[in-house]
């Protein structure tokens, strides 16, 4: 359901809140002031009414449109149009969500439209009223508030994903299966992370020159203050990213090398199977010696040669042992006992 907030501030004070939106840009035109006009849950149908009634720039419109875009400025004219995108930190899914605020900027109109109630624009306003000599900068210095209000707001989600990544770092050496997940899991939110705060330093290096060029009571001091805070957002992504890449590298080595080490346990478990085999095969052998030769002479035929012969007992008897010792002097010297 579409909300509308709507504030007109004169000489830098509120003088005409919660009207329409049409009352309030009439009001602000009539007494030189500022109108505010945040648009919390808007359909297209409701940004096209908006962009129509408000004469807002076609192509600003467009690209509100489009919807899901990374943090971008483009200039139309005297008109701005900002894409920003707030951004919150789930610590229990270990999820980033990041909305989108599109804001349209004329000399005495600053409408800021957002498609979800997830960002509480009366924040963005309640900061632009603590400042109130920022008005004397026009719509310029509302720019401003917002995304000084935008970029203060990462500093929990930095702290939040900076917390889980040194979780991470620690389960790496715990040999926890899932832990490939929770770093392909967190990788991917960081990278939509990056993708909306990495534009930012280029987007307020950008206002920082508008409002040298004109003339703005800002400097360059504030938006400095507010472009070396985007730069250090953007770095810290960065680096959770890095960070992120070399614990996966790390823990494909390690999962490398204790396959490796299984494998090698496999590989020793084996060797020693194949020993006892040896043996076992090579005493089977010496043993099934005798057992053939005492067979042979055990089955009984009256035409066998050695059973009239005096030595014959002592013959068989020395066969046996002369085959038992063949064998085994046989498999000794091929290390088989």
């Amino acid at each position: 359901m579409v909300a509308f907030h709507t504030v007109v501030y004169v000489d830098g004070k509120p003088a005409l809140t919660d009207a329409s939106p049409t009352e309030a840009l009439a009001e602000a035109r009539a007494r030189d002031g500022l109108a505010w006009i945040g648009v919390t849950g808007a359909t297209d149908d409701e940004v096209r009414a908006l962009g129509s009634e408000f004469g807002l720039n076609r192509l600003g419109v467009l690209e509100a449109l489009r919807g899901h875009q990374r943090s971008k400025f483009e200039q139309y004219g005297d008109d701005l149009f900002l894409v920003l995108q707030p951004a919150r930190y789930d610590d229990a899914s270990e999820t980033v969500q990041c909305d989108e605020v599109d804001v349209f900027v004329s000399e005495q109109l600053v409408v800021a439209i957002t498609r979800t109630a997830q960002v509480d624009l009366k924040q963005a306003r309640a900061r632009l009223e603590k400042h109130p000599e920022i008005f004397a900068n026009g719509s310029l210095g509302v720019v401003w508030v917002i995304t000084e209000f935008v970029t203060r707001g990462y500093r929990t989600v930095l702290d939040g994903v900076e917390n889980d990544i040194d979780e991470i770092e620690e389960e790496l050496f715990g040999e926890r299966p899932d832990v490939s997940h929770r770093i392909f899991g967190l990788q991917r939110e960081v990278i939509d992370l990056q993708h909306a705060t990495a534009p930012l330093p280029d987007i307020l290096d950008r206002l920082r020159e508008l409002s040298v060029q004109r003339n703005s009571h800002l400097g360059e001091s504030a938006f400095r203050e507010v472009t070396d805070r985007a730069r250090y957002v953007d770095g810290r992504v960065s680096g959770f990213r890095q960070t992120l890449d070399s614990a996966l590298s790390i823990h494909a080595t390690m999962v490398e090398q204790r396959r490796n080490e299984q494998m090698k346990d496999m590989t020793e478990t084996s060797l020693q199977q194949n020993e006892q085999v040896k043996k076992i095969s090579s005493w089977a052998a010496i043993g099934f010696a005798p057992t053939l030769i005492a067979g042979i002479y055990g089955m009984n035929f009256r035409a066998m040669p050695e059973l009239d012969w005096a030595f014959g007992y002592p013959f068989a008897i020395g066969l046996m042992l002369a085959v038992s010792v063949g064998l085994y002097v046989v498999f000794k010297k091929n290390d088989w006992l």
